[in-house]
């Protein structure tokens, strides 16, 4: 089968690799190349981790991927991947921090409880006031992000014959009998099937479909400079941390770029295309006081970097995977809502599975699961 794959970022990327493996002939479109500084898979790190509160899908999908990620390490020959481990952390009793312990557990993962002082003791660098116990899951790192998706394109186009081509697609005709793609530039792409992975920009090519499932939003992440000397804030000491009660993760020192610190609440509606990528001075000043709290040594820290990126978020949280409800061989696959990139390898072999029809769509992927209106379930 002839498969057109628009969007060659994490998702993408990792779909046209499961479908090449399973025979078929794979064309990769992408705007403005993989893992560009538009894309949701940009920027220099996301975070892997098996935790996900009660969310045992995840957790599955998770460690499965974490098996791949690690081959494409080696078949790259690139350090994509570091072992930090993750430290999920809450003010007492947090019902997420608790119920990852459970599901963890009961996957037979590694996963570890530190009491306040036990934390402490581990990371005397940070302040632990208010926190409740805090799980440690040892296996959890760091993925190098844009280099990832960059590798992963290369090595399936010299090894698995998947074409890949730089193209602006236009938005689609939903109302014609046939699923048909053109290029700004006057190109029709021939397909037997297409995958429609293209993230924020699914609501501009696919509207009826589409269109308020998924909501583009501007999301901050701040690179501070750690103290001169101080190897106690770099990725071989530390590892990365969410604390959920304030809506807060962060990444330690990794290649030297800075402490990165992220904020998980949802932002402003963002355009991909349009919007400018400046961050504002308000939350770098927020930020930096939240980090001085929680680790002192990072009081008045200097930004050394920053990055507006986004989140393309469903109503719930969880993924698109799902037809297009007009054309059967037209699958559309997006709304990472800010935790899909470390999925990448799963949910492509899902898809793969999806179009030879060896697996059904999952309720909670499908499109009619999804609203207009934000409940967000997934952390």
């Amino acid at each position: 089968m002839n498969i057109l794959v628009i969007g060659a970022g994490v998702f993408g990327a990792w779909t046209a690799k499961f479908l090449a493996d399973g025979g078929h002939t794979v064309t990769l479109v992408d705007a403005f190349g993989p893992a560009n500084g538009r894309a949701s898979s940009a920027d220099h790190s996301r975070v892997i981790r098996a935790g996900y509160g009660a969310d045992e899908i995840y957790s599955r999908w998770a460690t499965e991927s974490l098996t791949e990620w690690q081959w494409l390490c080696e078949v790259s020959g690139q350090a994509l991947l570091a072992r930090t481990g993750a430290l999920f952390m809450g003010e007492p009793d947090n019902a997420y921090v608790l119920d990852t312990h459970r599901t963890l557990g009961r996957l037979g993962l590694a996963v570890e409880l530190l009491q306040p002082a036990q934390l402490q003791h581990r990371l005397p660098h940070m302040a632990t006031e208010g926190l409740g116990v805090a799980l440690f899951e040892p296996n959890a790192g760091v993925l190098r992000a844009r280099a990832s998706v960059q590798a992963l394109v290369g090595v399936i186009v010299r090894s698995a014959g998947v074409s890949y081509v730089q193209a602006q697609v236009e938005p689609v005709d939903e109302d014609a009998s046939t699923c048909r793609i053109h290029s700004h530039d006057g190109r029709e792409f021939e397909a037997d099937a297409h995958v429609f992975a293209c993230g924020p920009w699914l609501p501009k090519l696919l509207p009826h479909a589409v269109g308020p499932r998924i909501r583009a939003t501007r999301q901050e992440v701040l690179y501070f400079g750690v103290p001169p000397g101080d190897a106690r804030f770099s990725a071989s000491r530390m590892p990365v941390w969410i604390d959920f009660t304030a809506g807060v993760y962060g990444i330690p020192d990794l290649d030297a770029l800075g402490f990165k610190v992220g904020i998980d609440r949802h932002g402003p509606s963002i355009d991909p295309d349009a919007a400018d990528r400046v961050v504002g001075p308000e939350l770098v000043e927020t930020t930096r006081q939240w980090i001085g709290r929680r680790f002192p040594a990072m009081h008045n820290a200097p930004l050394v970097d920053a990055r507006v990126c986004q989140y393309e978020n469903t109503s719930s949280g969880d993924f698109i995977v799902d037809r297009h409800p007009a054309w059967p061989t037209c699958w559309i696959v997006g709304g990472g809502s800010g935790h899909g990139f470390k999925h990448g390898p799963a949910l492509g072999r899902h898809v793969a599975a999806l179009i030879a029809g060896s697996e059904g769509v999952r309720e909670r992927f499908r499109l009619a699961s999804k609203s207009s209106r934000a409940s967000r379930a997934v952390y």
